[in-house]
C-alpha cells in the first residue's frame, strides 16, 4: 500500500511539472498547443523528434525552448554537404608533449542536439547519428563513449527544397519517434505585439527552467513504470500492423513504430492527467508516430496520396476497445 501511495506521489509530481513545462512554453511558442503537447510527449518517452515544415516557423526556436524549459545542456549542428562524421561525433588528436591520443568529443555530447537542415549532409555523415540515436554512444576511432543522459534528436528538415538535400534512409526515419509540422501561428498579430515585448527575435533565454536533467530522468522511467496500459491497447495498437498488409504500401510499420505508438500513449495520458491509456490516446498519436515510417509503392507516390492520410484510415476503421 505504501508503495503504491508512493508511486502515485511520483506520478503526481511528474503531472505537475510536465503542466508547467507546457505552461512556461506556450509563453513563447504561439504556434499550435497540441504540437508543443506532442513534442513533450516524445521527450518525456526518450524519443527524438522531426520537425519538418517551412523557413521562418519557428523550428529552431523551439528547440531551443524546450532545452532552456527543461533544463537541458543544448548544442546545435547545421548540416551542410562538406559536413564530416568526426564533425560530429569527435576524433583523436595526437599530443607531442605527452605522446599520447586525446579524445576530443564533438557536439553530440550534450542532452538536447538540434540537427538543423538534416537532409543537407551526406549519407555517411547521417550515418554517424544512428548509432547515437538508437544507443545512445558513439564510437570514435574504435573506442566507444556513452553519451549523457537524457539524449534527444531535434532535427529539421525543409520539405520544399530539395536542390542540395539527400533524403533521410528508412533506417533513420525509424529512428525518429515522431515526425511533426509545426504550421503558421493561428494569431500572427498577436506574435508581433509580443514580438515588441521581447524585444529580441529569440527571447528562448527568458524561459525559466522547470526541470533539469535528472527530473526528466525520473519523468521517463515514471512513463515505463507507473502508466498502465490494458490488454485490449495493445491488442488495438498490434491492431495497426495491418498496414503492411495495404496494397499501397511497400514497407509497412515496424515493430519499433509500435512500440513507440506504446510509449508515445503512456506520455499523453500523463499530459491529459492520467494513470491509463485511452484509445483517444493512441488515435491522437498515430498519425505522427507511425506515417513517417511507411513507404509507399513507385506507383502509389505517384498520386496525390500521402502516409499520413493512410495512417488515418486505419485510425478511422480500426475497431476501438470499449
Amino acid at each position: 500500500m505504501e508503495k503504491q501511495s508512493e508511486s502515485g506521489t511520483e506520478l503526481s509530481k511528474a503531472i505537475s511539472t510536465m503542466q508547467s513545462a507546457t505552461v512556461e512554453i506556450r509563453k513563447y511558442f504561439l504556434g499550435k498547443t497540441e504540437v508543443v503537447d506532442k513534442i513533450l510527449a516524445a521527450i518525456a518517452s526518450s524519443g527524438h523528434v522531426l520537425l519538418e515544415d517551412n523557413p521562418g516557423v519557428g523550428k529552431t526556436f523551439l528547440a531551443k525552448l524546450f532545452a532552456r524549459v527543461l533544463g537541458l545542456t543544448y548544442r546545435r549542428i547545421q548540416f551542410t554537404p562538406d559536413l564530416l562524421p568526426s564533425d560530429i561525433t569527435g576524433t583523436k588528436v595526437w599530443r607531442q608533449e605527452s605522446g599520447t591520443f586525446e579524445t576530443i568529443k564533438g557536439p553530440i555530447f550534450s542532452n538536447l542536439i538540434l540537427a538543423d537542415e538534416i537532409n543537407r549532409a551526406p549519407p555517411k555523415t547521417q550515418a554517424a547519428l544512428l548509432e547515437a540515436m538508437e544507443e545512445k554512444q558513439v564510437t570514435i576511432e574504435g573506442e566507444t563513449y556513452k553519451l549523457p543522459l537524457p539524449f534527444i534528436v531535434v532535427a529539421t528538415q525543409n520539405p520544399i527544397e530539395f536542390e542540395g538535400t539527400y533524403p533521410l534512409p528508412e533506417a533513420q526515419m525509424d529512428r525518429f519517434m515522431i515526425r511533426l509540422s509545426i504550421g503558421y501561428p493561428e494569431n500572427e498579430g498577436d506574435l508581433l505585439k509580443r514580438r515588441i515585448g521581447w524585444k529580441s527575435d529569440d527571447p528562448s533565454s527568458s524561459a525559466a527552467s522547470v526541470m533539469d536533467a535528472e527530473t526528466l530522468l525520473n519523468i521517463q522511467h515514471i512513463m515505463e513504470s507507473s502508466i498502465t496500459v490494458s490488454d485490449q491497447i495493445v491488442s488495438y495498437i498490434t491492431a495497426f500492423n495491418a498496414i503492411r498488409n495495404d496494397n499501397r504500401i511497400a514497407a509497412g510499420p515496424s515493430p519499433r513504430g509500435l512500440i513507440s505508438l506504446l510509449r508515445m500513449s503512456r506520455a499523453r495520458a500523463v499530459i491529459e492527467k492520467r494513470d491509463f491509456v485511452t484509445p483517444d490516446d493512441v488515435k491522437a498519436i498515430a498519425r505522427q508516430t507511425l506515417a513517417h515510417r511507411l513507404v509507399l509503392k513507385p506507383e502509389i507516390s505517384l498520386e496525390d496520396i500521402d502516409t499520413e492520410s493512410i495512417v488515418g484510415e486505419y485510425v478511422d476503421k480500426l475497431v476501438v476497445p470499449v
